[in-house]
């Protein structure tokens, strides 16, 4: 099993287990590896910095794999790396950002799309009606990026799961999400939804 748990540290109330200690609860972590990354952890995704933890039997190889086709960090990388692995507090600091992004998102929105905050993570997924048509006309209307939720899935059983959403990312400074959820909200007031 490959985890990839790079939203691990992005949760509102209780942290995640991770798969390594569900593995280690069993007893043994034969064929289980869990992929970190400080992409999302710490908001810098430009710095390929991560880690594997998990089966040695399975690392062993990889670590030769990568050591041919990997590629050096350089040092400055390095050592932003190394500041941001050690510190907490600015996790701790993006997590309640999160937090306050989706209640402003609720507060913006919520009389007029349901709006739910996940356990995890930065997105704001809204059932929208067709997500497709709705992502070209927010951005033709409003200048207003999302992504379609069908673009998110494979096709399971004949449709696409999502297609009735859209994935918004309250990736931005605060003042910037405000900005787009009110435009949104602009979007929605002129283009109900069904």
């Amino acid at each position: 099993m490959a985890a990839d748990e790079c939203y691990s540290e992005i949760y509102f109330d209780v942290p995640p287990a991770g798969v390594l200690s569900a593995a280690a609860r069993s007893g043994s972590l034969a064929q289980v590896l869990a992929f970190h990354s400080l992409s999302k952890r710490s908001s810098i995704p430009g710095a390929r910095s991560g880690f594997i933890a998990g089966d040695a039997a399975l690392l062993s190889p990889f670590r030769l794999f990568r050591t041919y086709l990997g590629n050096a960090m350089p040092p400055f990388i390095q050592a932003a790396s190394a500041a941001a692995w050690s510190d907490e507090q600015h996790v701790a600091l993006m997590r309640a950002d999160y937090a306050d992004k989706f209640a402003l998102a609720a507060e913006i929105l919520g009389d007029l799309v349901t709006v739910e905050r996940p356990a995890g993570g930065f997105y704001l997924w809204l059932a929208v009606g067709d997500g497709e048509a709705f992502t070209r006309n927010l951005f033709a209307q409003q200048a207003v990026r999302c992504l379609p939720g069908a673009y998110l899935a494979r096709p399971a059983h004949g449709s696409y799961p999502g297609r009735d959403r859209v994935r918004i990312a309250l990736v931005g400074e605060q003042e910037i999400c405000r900005e787009g959820l009110l435009r949104i909200r602009q979007f929605l007031l002129s283009s109900p939804i069904n």
